[in-house]
């Protein structure tokens, strides 16, 4: 703690200070008040008053997001769920450790493997695994060596490293936003900062696409702007566009000269199957654009707490993509220095081994698999409950794991107190309105009414 000096005038002389100090508690060892100067008849003492250098912070708001989960912890209800969680739970509401993982990290121990730092660019097999998985291994941009691919810390961390990399190559560039979306998104940008702005999205009428909105603000912005797209499982909302709206959306980032950045969280939780989540990236990379592609493997492998991700950039030529991945490792290395092993390890051996990725292939088709069956249900329960006339269809069009509602705080959970009334529960979302199936439970299934 630093300390404040403040000055105190007392009336006692200084010669009787002096003569018998311990009176009033001063002294060179009686005390923690001493003035050390000439006497005038009155003395001037410094008092010691410990005030942090830190006064001037002030505290932070909670995470819209995080806070969610630590309000519901805090919460003492039996009966409660949180929708807000953006994490795989079995239908016993229990966190989920993939089989496949335990397989992966038990051949690590046989295998003996060290903790020795990784290269700044990261774990070599993780990388080229983790390309040929997004891309395709036959892909002729893995093949030409056009892909520049570093390691980093699960999506956020992909996110953020790539942000920087923009605002130093391109200081005078705009990024494009979709209105909603995850709520971490502006944070990274406002921490690089990179400018950026909003492109519509969502359509509250219809709880669907607003396309039309969509691609007449990918026009309107400045040519060469970067482009934030989801690639799969659209986060809040869970909608997105069809391949043939991609097509069109690919053909006025083309037109403009935008640079496509997508944001890959979901391959392969999102329908089940890891080449149809990357559909919308491939078709991309096949129209000839260069771009960059954030990933992440928190959902489909459930290694939310390894942080382990990268930043893919698709050059036009092999130098280009060289070039790239230098700048990139260039600042990666102030930021963390170099990414987390453990993992990588685990990301290379499942898709690295065929016997595991099959194993791994089979355990992402149960998670989908629950998710849609959850959103089924839930269609079926709500239809048959709200006597309001509402048109949850929505459910089951959007897609992965989170619904966007379109209600407010003030709105409930579903705007149908019958429905809250039948569940009898306590429920925990963040205050956009999305919710997070992986945390619904029905009345079937934990022998409710």
């Amino acid at each position: 703690m630093a300390s404040s000096v403040a000055p105190l005038a007392l009336s006692a002389s200084a010669a009787a200070i002096r003569e018998n100090p311990k009176r009033i508690g001063v002294g060179k060892r009686g005390g923690n008040l001493f003035f050390k100067g000439k006497a005038f008849g009155r003395v001037s003492l410094a008092v010691a008053v410990n005030v942090s250098r830190f006064e001037s912070v002030t505290m932070a708001p909670p995470d819209p997001i995080l806070g969610v989960s630590e309000a519901f912890k805090a919460d003492t209800s039996d009966v409660k769920l949180n929708l807000g969680v953006g994490a795989y739970r079995t239908e016993e509401l229990q966190p989920y450790v993939l089989n496949v993982v335990r397989k992966a990290e038990n051949l690590m121990l046989e295998r003996g493997e060290n903790k020795e730092y990784l290269p700044i660019e990261g774990l070599a097999a993780f990388n080229k695994v983790t390309a040929d998985l997004l891309f395709g291994a036959n892909n002729p941009v893995i093949q030409q060596g056009r892909v520049a691919t570093v390691q980093s810390l699960s999506g956020t961390g992909s996110l953020r490293l790539a942000a920087a990399f923009i605002q130093r190559y391109f200081p005078d560039a705009k990024v494009l936003i979709s209105s909603p979306t995850w709520g971490n998104h502006k944070n990274i940008f406002n921490d690089a900062r990179v400018p950026w702005s909003e492109y519509r999205y969502y359509d509250p009428r219809t709880v669907g696409l607003d396309f039309d909105g969509m691609l007449a603000d990918i026009k309107a912005a400045p040519d060469g702007s970067f482009v934030l797209l989801h690639g799969c499982a659209h986060n809040p909302t869970g909608i997105d566009p069809t391949p043939e709206q991609w097509n069109k959306i690919a053909d006025v980032i083309q037109e403009k000269n935008h640079i496509p950045f997508f944001d890959v969280a979901y391959q392969g939780f999102a329908s089940g199957s890891l080449d149809t989540d990357a559909y919308s990236v491939r078709l991309f990379v096949e129209r000839g654009l260069e771009l960059l592609v954030a990933q992440s493997y928190s959902k489909n492998l459930g290694l939310y707490a390894e942080r382990i991700g990268a930043i893919n950039v698709v050059c036009s030529s092999s130098d280009a993509a060289a070039r790239v991945k230098s700048q990139l490792k260039r600042l990666a290395r102030p930021m963390y220095s170099n990414p987390p092993v453990h993992g990588a390890r685990i990301v290379a051996n499942v898709v690295g081994d065929p016997t595991l990725f099959n194993e791994w292939k089979q355990e992402m088709e149960l998670m989908a698999g629950r998710i849609k069956n959850v959103r089924q249900r839930l269609f079926d329960y709500l239809s048959q409950k709200d006597k309001s006339g509402k048109d949850w269809s929505f459910i089951l069009k959007q897609i992965g794991m989170f619904s966007f509602t379109g209600l407010n705080k003030a709105q409930g959970l579903f705007d149908c107190t019958e429905v809250i009334k039948v569940e009898r529960d306590y429920f925990w979302r963040n205050e956009f309105g999305n919710v997070a199936f992986a945390g619904v439970i029905l009345p079937s299934e934990r022998g409710g009414n």
